[in-house]
């Protein structure tokens, strides 16, 4: 059997199956043109195998889990909101800032400002210390141009990052991000725009994969929410939605609606909007960086959500303003000791459930047939990658069962 890459001894926590993280201790995993083709017990590997096969590693009973998958960034941006930070910790909120031409606008400027190679060049260093924890797929929303130019060059830079690391993303389109200065006064023309114009022209140019939007009070009604999502349906294109992060505007049940791909920060989630992305099938990602950044204390319905089997994911929401978080371990580890995550629905958050809040199914998981994005771990147990907080775990990276640089 000759195999590109053979991986021996290791403990493969599959997220398959009945097992605590679908774990298989002693156990092998092969790798074919990309994709997992071979896993099991080392009793029942071919005998064969480690003398035909490309490459052999040996884990010596190391943790190897599938690449980690980041559902949720805002990573490409100009500038910093570092000064923010500082207003937030001498007693400003988020709404006073945003309200005070801060927030989210003050990253529209420095990035209308920027140039594409400028914002990659800003933008990769991000992106690597993701990959570094352990990342393999990637979310990257725009939103901080808000005009088409804007628009397309952030969302250029994410397909950028995506050839030039070699990892796997997803662009999301977050033109609802915030109001624009030039449209302070005129809402309905700047809903339009992004309707009728900046979408669908990004959209022919392929650079969009999903469209979000922020349903908020500071951000986009419902009703102007469900006129981008129709639009959206229009073009083929799946949504999802920053919903119920300061209020609940019923946000989550209207991206149900549309059969979206999650419902995203959630802190005032309803029982109504649960039960609706349960019957919809929709993730709920929840971001814990965020909610530490804020220093919120309204808590995320974890409980209702397990118990109405509605499939939760972590993500960074690395951002500028609210959770400049560029650890994606450092996101589960948060999970558990802020929302009460136990570490294998942490993990699972970050690995098979954050795959579906991005409609994608060819990884999450060990199994035959995936995809070959692997990571083996200085740990020998799941938990150890949610127990310890920071610090290098990361021993070796494989993108597609290509050694990762």
């Amino acid at each position: 059997m000759s195999w590109d890459l053979l991986l021996t001894h290791a403990s493969l926590a599959t997220f398959v199956g009945e097992a605590t993280y679908g774990l298989l201790t002693d156990a092998a995993l092969a790798c074919q043109d990309g994709r997992i083709a071979w896993i099991g017990p080392m009793r029942e590997l071919p005998a064969a195998a480690t003398a035909t096969a490309r490459e052999v590693h040996d884990a010596d009973g190391a943790l190897v889990t599938p690449g980690l998958i980041d559902c949720h960034t805002h990573l490409v941006f100009g500038g910093d909101r570092a000064q923010e930070f500082d207003l937030r910790l001498n007693g400003a909120t988020y709404e006073a800032i945003a309200r005070a031409g801060g927030g989210i606008v003050s990253t529209v400027r420095a990035t209308r400002g920027a140039s594409e190679d400028a914002l990659l060049a800003q933008s990769l260093p991000r992106a690597r210390s993701l990959m570094a924890d352990g990342v393999t797929t990637l979310e990257i929303k725009s939103g901080y141009g808000l005009e088409l130019d804007a628009e397309r060059r952030m969302l250029r830079v994410a397909r950028r990052i995506g050839m030039e690391l070699g990892i796997h993303v997803q662009t999301s389109f977050l033109g609802l991000h915030a109001l624009p200065p030039e449209y302070k006064e005129r809402r309905e023309d700047y809903v339009d725009l992004v309707c009728n114009e900046l979408l669908p022209a990004l959209a022919d140019e392929g650079l969009v994969d999903a469209v979000d939007a922020f349903c908020e009070g500071i951000g986009f009604t419902r009703a102007e929410t469900q006129r981008v999502f129709e639009h959206a349906r229009q073009l083929g294109l799946r949504v999802k939605l920053h919903a119920e992060q300061l209020s609940d505007l019923d946000g989550a049940a209207l991206v149900a609606e549309f059969g979206g791909l999650s419902a995203d920060h959630l802190e005032y989630l309803s029982d109504t909007g649960i039960q609706a992305m349960a019957r919809a099938g929709t993730v709920a990602v929840l971001l814990p960086g965020a909610f530490y950044a804020l220093r919120e204390t309204k808590l995320p319905p974890v409980a209702s959500l397990r118990s109405h089997g509605v499939p939760i994911a972590i993500a960074t929401d690395c951002n500028p303003g609210t959770s400049p978080l560029l650890s994606l371990r450092l996101a589960a580890n948060m999970a558990c000791t802020l929302f009460r995550l136990t570490p294998e629905e942490a993990l699972r958050g970050i690995t098979v459930n954050a795959a579906r809040a991005l409609g994608l199914h060819d990884r999450g998981t060990l199994a035959v047939g995936k995809r070959a994005d692997l990571v083996m771990w200085n740990a020998t147990q799941p938990a150890e990658l949610c127990y310890w907080i920071g610090g290098g775990l990361v021993r070796k990276v494989w993108l597609g069962g290509l050694a990762g640089a």
